[in-house]
């Protein structure tokens, strides 16, 4: 009688066999099927003219999700947050932002080159600021020695900060400080898909708050390349301005363009499967006697550091030649990140193999 299926029923012979797995981030996702097919079929035109018409179908859908006037189709989620920043500011002046923000930290130093603005960073929770850290980071106007604040931007979920969510009447709560003091708003939602599956606010709640959002399709969702910037609608000629002047501008983008739509309509509900499987590799860390500290994990990013006895390096290396990637952030951290060509079998083969070297470096005395 054949055993009963359980939830990784290939597992059994793949135990002592080397499989490829890359978890250094939910980029690195190659497109389905699906979504292959899609995009051989996707009607194009010239974006550049307004002409494509799987662009402009794309752009109107996520418009029409978050109940926001416009949205445009980048290239890059840095190339729209880049946008965000220069629309909303002017040389000299100042954001607010956390410490740990993309904005600040993976954009290239953008801001300050790009728009001639600097960051004053907040040290909030896991990545996440309050209302009154911004209040009291607001510089006086009639203050002129200080650069005018002008925007505060909040990234949900925090990329460095190990894929937390904010809660939303946190950033109510801000909203209604960036409106007291004539502030613009922004929202770098790269992997806020992941953050919806998580909580309860719902895209047209972002877009209640919001003077911009950038959404990017190339993590979670699984699609090669691509973001969207929302918007008002009194600012649609200077955001293809800038985005122009950033060398943004694409022609035949629709077959980018409907990867994303197919994305939106096949692969949102995934992203609850890599959470899972982010949980249970927490679980199985913290039973580790090799590893110092976990992060709790909200999403699909964990963040954890190994025994003060142990060098980083060669746990990295031992999975590297087991086939597995994980990431080194620095500072003792290792980064690693589920998505969606992260499958059951790969899975068990990481937790299976994580506990082999458990084992292995408790019998050699190293803990």
């Amino acid at each position: 009688m054949d055993p009963p299926l359980g939830r990784y029923p290939v597992i059994l012979c793949l135990t002592n066999t080397k499989m490829e797995i890359n978890l250094i981030s939910d980029t690195v996702t190659v497109p389905s099927d699906g979504m292959l097919k899609a995009m051989l079929k996707a009607k194009v035109g010239d974006d550049v003219f307004k002409q494509d018409p799987t662009v402009i179908q794309l752009e109107q859908t996520v418009a029409d999700m978050f109940g926001m006037d416009c949205a445009m189709f980048f290239p890059s989620g840095t190339m729209s947050n880049q946008t965000a920043v220069r629309l909303h500011t002017n040389l000299g002046e100042q954001l607010i932002c956390d410490e740990n923000t993309h904005i600040y930290n993976y954009e290239g130093g953008g801001a300050s080159a790009n728009s001639g603005v600097s960051c004053r960073l907040i040290q909030g929770d896991r990545g996440r600021i309050n209302a009154r850290q911004v209040q009291e980071n607001i510089n006086p106007t009639a203050f002129y020695h200080m650069p005018r604040t002008k925007l505060v931007c909040v990234e949900n979920t925090s990329n460095k900060a190990g894929g937390s969510c904010y809660d939303f009447e946190n950033l109510i709560d801000i909203y209604e400080v960036c409106q007291n003091n004539g502030l613009k708003y922004h929202l770098d939602g790269a992997r806020l898909w992941n953050a919806m599956i998580e909580t309860t606010a719902r895209p047209k709640d972002y877009g209640k708050l919001f003077d911009t959002i950038s959404l990017c399709f190339s993590k979670g969702l699984g699609c090669p390349v691509g973001s969207v910037l929302l918007f008002a609608e009194k600012d649609f000629e200077e955001v293809r301005r800038i985005r122009t002047i950033l060398g943004g501008n694409m022609r035949q983008s629709g077959y980018l363009a409907a990867c994303a739509l197919y994305a939106l309509e096949n692969h949102l509900d995934s992203l609850k499967e890599d959470h899972i499987k982010a949980k249970e590799i927490e679980s199985v860390l913290n039973d580790l006697a090799i590893v110092h500290h976990v992060q709790p994990v909200e999403t699909n990013i964990i963040l954890f550091s190994v025994s003060k006895s142990l060098d980083q390096n060669l746990l990295i290396d031992k999975l590297n030649k087991k086939g597995i990637k994980l990431l080194a952030l620095g500072q003792d951290k290792i980064r690693l990140v589920t998505h969606r060509d992260y499958d059951d079998a790969r899975h068990e083969y990481f937790l299976s193999t994580l506990k082999e070297i458990d084992i292995s470096y408790k019998n050699e005395g190293i803990t």
